[in-house]
């Protein structure tokens, strides 16, 4: 984490500050490559950074407490970040403010991480203690039942899923009827964005004490029934402005629901993991997530790009009803159908309170033999 924190920030400056010389290939190229530096950066960051969240604490309501409060923290970020894009897109110089902008945010994220990972100790107990061989590593999370279901449940929602962020600018432009708004597009697209996360910072405290009386799991598939019948919604709302502010709300409490008890689940079945193997195995875990989450949603952005060619999608000009039908039903349709799979596949974890003290008791119970 602390050596993958100042190329981080220099991807994410490289993105919003091209040189304005540049044009034609040499931009994307120049793109592309701060592309590759910042999502390489920053996987190098987020795997150890999950695998840390779960060495933290074996307590099985802990880490949703945990994990919890990491979610109300990543809130915020993501609000300074919508600040940050309204003032961009307000100002008059864009490029002049993009580049100051990304130049701050950019030395803020390497200064936080550079301080948390000085200050922060990794547990003694947990080193040494993982696979030798990485690709039999590997291996064993797909072995893993409960992992494997996870890990299909996930993939499923993170194709569904992923649809939003490269549709909601387009939906913005063509579909959006903002004549008979009181406020311009951008403006628009930053206020249903703080409405879906400003329940996700307020209602976690209320998640992570709730899941102590109905479980992980139940409020997990509540997310996820939630979510079904919210993108099913959208589909007829967003000729309505004022239903989209309402179901990015909601949708917002959804996702927030899963943001909290999701990650406290998958640091279970890595409990799991040892007791079945000896080993642990948090970084492989988090490397495997991770690449599931952006396979999913790089198949999903070729099935949009191939879809929307296909019902002849022209940029800057306006769209014909089948292609508005096109975008509105892959906005709608194709995550709800994700989560809904990913909802009737979840019925068969089985994985709970009571069985993971039973495999901490056994991990105790190893741990002071050796």
């Amino acid at each position: 984490m602390f050596v993958a924190a100042v190329p981080m920030s220099l991807g994410l400056v490289m993105i919003w500050s091209p040189p304005p010389i540049l044009s034609g290939i040499l931009i994307v190229i120049w793109m592309a490559v701060a592309l590759f530096v910042y999502e390489t950066a920053s996987t190098a960051f987020f795997v150890p950074y999950g695998a840390l969240g779960v060495e933290l604490t074996p307590n099985y309501h802990e880490r949703t407490r945990l994990y919890g409060y990491s979610h109300m923290i990543g809130a915020i970020g993501s609000i300074l970040g919508l600040i940050s894009l309204y003032l961009m897109d307000s100002s008059d110089d864009k490029r002049a403010a993009a580049i100051i902008l990304s130049t701050i945010a950019g030395f803020a994220v390497a200064s936080l991480v550079l301080g948390s990972t000085l200050l922060l100790p990794e547990r003694n107990d947990y080193q040494g203690r993982g696979a030798t061989n990485p690709f039999s590593s590997f291996a064993d999370v797909f072995r893993n039942p409960h992992a494997l279901l996870l890990l299909i449940i996930y993939g499923i929602e993170t194709f569904g899923a992923a649809s939003i962020g490269m549709l909601v600018p387009y939906l913005v432009t063509y579909v959006i009827p903002m004549d008979a708004m009181p406020v311009s597009p951008s403006m628009f697209l930053v206020t249903v964005l703080v409405i879906y996360i400003v329940p996700q910072f307020v209602f976690t405290p209320l998640w992570i004490r709730l899941s102590l009386y109905t479980g992980k799991k139940l409020l997990w598939a509540v997310s996820m029934w939630m979510s079904v019948f919210i993108f099913v919604g959208y589909f007829f709302a967003l000729e309505f402005p004022i239903l989209i502010w309402i179901l990015s709300f909601a949708l917002g409490t959804a996702g927030g629901i899963g943001a909290v008890v999701a990650p406290a689940i998958k640091a279970d079945i890595i409990d799991y993991d040892e007791y079945l193997t000896g080993q642990r195995k948090e970084g492989t875990y988090y490397a495997v997530w991770n690449m599931i989450r952006k396979s999913a949603g790089s198949l999903t952005a070729i099935i949009t790009g191939f879809v929307l060619q296909l019902v002849g999608f022209e940029p800057n000009v306006e769209q014909t009803e089948s292609t508005k039908f096109a975008m509105r039903a892959l906005f709608a349709w194709l995550p709800a159908t994700g989560y809904l799979i990913g909802a009737i596949l979840f019925l068969r974890f089985t994985f709970n309170e009571k069985e993971h003290a039973e495999v901490r008791r056994i991990l105790e119970e190893r741990s002071d033999t050796v």
